[in-house]
């Protein structure tokens, strides 16, 4: 068999590891069939046979793709951060309005963080970081420090604009999402509430850029 040939049978040797590889729909369709085993029984709990089912796949295909468990979530874990990173910190620059800009931001970021699939996919990362700590550094680091650092960014050009005192940016963006937060996220990945209603959500927002601006403003 021709080398091309080769690469069209075989995903996995165009492109290096699983987590690279290019994005097809039927590897689309495992990783969404995985995205359910892995989310309703953890890593451990998981099994190869049982996510071929859940895809809709025969084992073989999937072992065509993907030549290990690991190698699956692994492959899961980076489509998940790479879609929080861009889905939560869309940052619109047209306007010179700084609190329109932070409450559209945290009441997209709340929303979002607080549905189901979306805590149910942090506590599977967090399950297996002890076993796979790359993948918990590499998933903070395109997920939430990707979202800290376009904030950062968009923070600086309001500080060159004067609409924002000189400061540490960095640090203003984590107090930012920190006040968005203000505890939510942490109930809910624990389990101990039911998510925020949107009138809960508009009343947390404002008072976290009302408090935001207060100390960051010009």
């Amino acid at each position: 068999m021709s080398a091309a040939a080769t690469s069209v049978a075989n995903p996995k040797t165009q492109s290096g590891s699983a987590a690279s590889q290019p994005d097809t729909d039927k590897r689309r369709q495992i990783l969404d069939g995985a995205r359910d085993v892995f989310l309703a029984s953890g890593f451990d709990g998981a099994s190869m046979g049982e996510i071929a089912k859940a895809a809709g796949v025969s084992k073989g295909t999937l072992y065509v793709y993907f030549d290990s468990k690991d190698a699956l979530f692994e492959a899961l874990t980076t489509q998940e951060k790479r879609w929080l990173a861009e889905a939560l910190f869309k940052l619109g620059s047209e306007t010179s309005d700084v609190g329109s800009v932070l409450t559209q931001l945290g009441l997209t970021y709340l929303t979002e963080m607080s549905k189901p699939n979306h805590v149910s996919a942090i506590r599977m990362v967090i399950g297996a970081t002890e076993k796979f700590p790359h993948l918990g550094r590499s998933f903070y680091e395109a997920g939430p420090a990707c979202g800290i650092d376009r904030l950062t960014a968009y923070l600086d050009k309001q500080v060159a604009g004067g609409r924002l005192r000189a400061a540490d940016t960095e640090l203003a963006a984590k107090h930012f999402l920190h006040l968005c937060q203000a505890g939510l996220l942490t109930r809910l990945l624990f389990a101990a509430g039911d998510p925020p209603t949107e009138e809960q959500m508009k009343h947390q927002i404002a008072e976290a850029v009302r408090v935001f601006l207060a100390a960051y403003s010009s």
